[in-house]
C-alpha cells in the first residue's frame, strides 16, 4: 500500500510515445468542473468528504489546483452537503476567488451533477474537463497529456483517463473497439455493478477524469437516463452518445496508479495522505533539505526549509512555518503555525513551538514550550522551559532578547520581557510584567533580581618609618629635620600593646563570681519522679 517515492517525481517526463510528445495542442477555450458534492457516508463524518485534511489543507483544496494548473477560463465546483463549510473553506485556504459554486440538492449521480451545470455552459465553446473533490493525486501534467489527446485525436470528441490498476475497487470498466477504423477508441464504459463476470475481469478502468467538446457534452447531457443497477443518471454513458453521434472517444492510459486514488473511505484516505507527503519530502529532498528518516517526518503543504537544514526522525511540521538555513529539527519536534526559525537555529526533542520566532543559533534542545515568544539571536533555551502564553482568556506575547540564557526549568508568565544576556536560574517562575532587564540575574519563586554586593574595601595599608637624615655637608648648616607624624607611632603602639594582653592566659572564674542558676533553670533540670500507682 505504502511505496515511499515511487513514481512520485514533481514533474514527470511525458512518455516518448504519448500524445503530448506526438503533437501538440493548439490552445482552446477551456472549462472545469469538480465534482464535490457527494455525502461521505463511508467516512464515518459529519465533515463534508472532500474536506477531509491532507497535510495540512482539505482535500478539494488540491484537486482546485489541479483545475488552476489548466489556466482555464472558469472553474465550476458542484458542492451539495455542507456548501457553507466548503466555501469557508476554500476562503480559508485562498482558493475560493474564479471558482463558482454550483448546488446539487439532490444527489442522483455524476452525470445529474454535470446536468446541474448546465445553465452555467450554455453557449460554452472549446473543451470541458471534468474532475472529483476526491481525487488529490492527479498531476497538472498528465491533465494537460489529457487535454492534447481530445485536441490531437478527439477534436470534437472526447478523451478519457483510463489505467490498469490491480485492484479495480469499484471502477467502471473499459471496453474498446477491437477492429475496423475505430480500433483503439473507446466504445463504452461498464460501471461494475451493471457489468457481467466477463466485463468486470477486464483491467483496464476508467478513472472518471475525462475531457469532452463543449457542444457535444451539452448535447449528450439531456439523453442520459437513470435505467441501471443503481437508478441514476451515470457521466458514462455520454461515451456512448458521442460514439453514436459519430464522435471520436480516445483514452489516455496513465502508469502513475497513485494518482487515480479516489477517497471514499478512511483507508483511502490514508493511502493519498501518505502519497502527498511522499511527494512533499521528495521536493524538499531535491532542494537540499536533509531528511534523515521521511518515514517518520511529516511536513504539511505550504512550508519552505533553507539549504542544509536537518530534519530529524518524528518530526511534525504544519503548514505556513518558515525554516532558515543550516537548522536543526528534531527528533520529536513540533513546530506549528506561525513558527519562523531564522538561520542556524536549533530546535530539540520534545520541543513545541507555536507563533514563535526563533533568532538566529538559539538552541532550545530539550523539552520546552515556546508559544507567542520572540527569541533574538544567540539565546539558550533550558531543558524544561516553559512560555505560559495562556492566561484562561488571552494569548500574550513574550520577548526574550538576544543572548538571553533561560536556566532548566524556568517558567516565564506571559506577558514579560527578558532582555538582553539576562540570566534566570534553574526553577525560576519570572511573573508576569516582571520585564527582566538586560544582564540581569533573576532567580527564585516567584523569580527576584539577585542583587550582587560590592567588594569590602580594603584596609589602608600602616605608613613607612620615617627615613634617618643624611648627614650634612661640613661646609653649609644641616637643615632642620622634618617632625614625624605623632600618630603612627602611637597607633602601632597601641595595636601592640593589645595584641599583647590578648596574648596573656585568662584567669579562671572563681565560684563566687559564676551566676548562679535560676530557680526555673533548676527546677526544669532536676528529675521528676512519678509515684507508683498501688496495685
Amino acid at each position: 500500500m505504502f511505496r515511499p517515492f515511487a513514481g512520485l517525481s514533481p514533474d514527470p517526463t511525458p512518455h516518448p510515445s504519448s500524445p503530448s510528445r506526438r503533437m501538440a495542442a493548439p490552445e482552446q477555450r477551456l472549462t472545469v468542473i469538480i465534482l464535490a458534492a457527494g455525502l461521505g457516508k463511508r467516512m464515518k463524518s459529519s465533515l463534508p468528504k472532500v474536506l477531509a485534511p491532507i497535510c495540512g489543507r482539505p482535500m478539494v483544496a488540491w484537486v482546485v489546483d489541479e483545475a488552476r494548473a489548466l489556466k482555464p477560463e472558469r472553474i465550476l465546483l458542484v458542492v451539495g452537503h455542507g456548501r457553507e463549510l466548503v466555501e469557508a473553506a476554500l476562503a480559508e485556504h485562498g482558493l475560493r476567488e474564479g471558482v463558482e459554486l454550483v448546488t446539487q440538492a439532490e444527489q442522483r449521480g455524476t452525470g445529474h451533477a454535470v446536468q446541474m451545470c448546465m445553465p452555467s455552459l450554455k453557449g460554452a465553446r472549446g473543451r470541458v474537463v471534468i474532475l472529483y473533490g476526491d481525487m488529490p493525486l492527479l498531476r497538472a501534467q498528465t491533465l494537460k497529456e489529457l487535454c492534447d489527446t481530445q485536441a490531437a485525436q478527439a477534436s470534437g470528441g472526447a478523451a478519457i483517463l483510463t489505467a490498469s490498476p490491480e485492484d479495480a475497487r469499484g471502477f467502471g470498466r473499459v471496453l474498446r473497439f477491437s477492429e475496423g477504423a475505430r480500433a483503439g477508441q473507446v466504445e463504452k464504459v461498464v460501471e461494475e455493478r451493471d457489468a457481467s463476470p466477463e466485463i468486470r475481469a477486464m483491467r483496464e478502468v476508467n478513472t472518471g477524469v475525462y475531457c469532452f467538446d463543449a457542444q457535444g457534452l451539452l448535447e449528450a447531457l439531456p439523453k442520459l437516463s437513470t435505467d441501471n443497477a443503481q437508478g441514476e443518471y451515470y457521466l458514462t454513458d455520454c461515451i456512448g452518445h458521442f460514439q453514436a453521434a459519430g464522435r471520436p472517444v480516445f483514452p489516455l492510459e496513465t502508469a502513475e496508479l497513485d494518482e487515480i486514488i479516489g477517497v471514499n473511505n478512511l483507508k483511502h484516505l490514508a493511502e493519498a495522505r501518505w502519497a502527498v507527503q511522499m511527494r512533499i519530502l521528495e521536493q524538499h529532498l531535491m532542494n537540499g533539505v536533509r531528511i534523515e528518516d521521511p518515514a517518520t517526518t511529516y511536513i504539511d503543504h505550504g512550508v519552505t526549509i533553507g539549504v542544509g537544514t536537518k530534519i530529524l526522525p518524528c518530526t511534525v511540521i504544519r503548514g505556513g512555518v518558515k525554516i532558515g538555513a543550516g537548522c536543526e529539527v528534531g527528533p520529536f519536534t513540533q513546530l506549528r503555525p506561525g513558527t519562523v526559525l531564522e538561520d542556524g537555529a536549533e530546535i530539540g526533542n520534545f520541543t513545541e513551538c507555536k507563533n514563535a520566532r526563533i533568532g538566529g543559533h538559539t538552541k532550545a534542545k530539550h523539552l520546552a514550550y515556546l508559544g507567542d515568544v520572540t527569541i533574538g539571536a544567540g539565546a539558550n533555551v533550558g531543558a524544561g522551559t516553559i512560555i505560559a502564553n495562556y492566561d484562561g482568556v488571552k494569548k500574550h506575547k513574550t520577548t526574550i532578547h538576544d543572548g538571553a540564557f533561560l536556566g532548566s526549568g524556568t517558567v516565564v508568565v506571559a506577558p514579560n520581557t527578558i532582555g538582553a544576556k539576562a540570566t534566570t536560574g534553574a526553577g525560576a517562575v519570572v511573573t508576569r510584567n516582571a520585564n527582566v532587564g538586560a544582564g540581569e540575574v533573576w532567580v527564585g519563586v516567584p523569580a527576584r533580581r539577585l542583587e550582587r554586593k560590592a567588594p569590602k574595601a580594603k584596609p589602608a595599608a600602616a605608613a613607612a618609618p620615617a627615613a634617618p637624615a643624611a648627614p650634612a655637608a661640613p661646609a653649609a648648616p644641616a637643615a632642620p629635620a622634618a617632625p614625624a607624624a605623632p600618630a603612627a607611632p602611637a597607633a602601632r603602639a597601641a595595636r601592640a600593646a593589645r595584641a599583647a594582653r590578648a596574648a596573656l592566659p585568662r584567669k579562671p572564674k572563681s565560684a563566687s563570681a559564676r551566676k548562679p542558676a535560676s530557680k526555673n533553670t533548676a527546677r526544669s533540670t532536676r528529675k521528676t519522679v512519678k509515684p507508683r500507682r498501688k496495685s
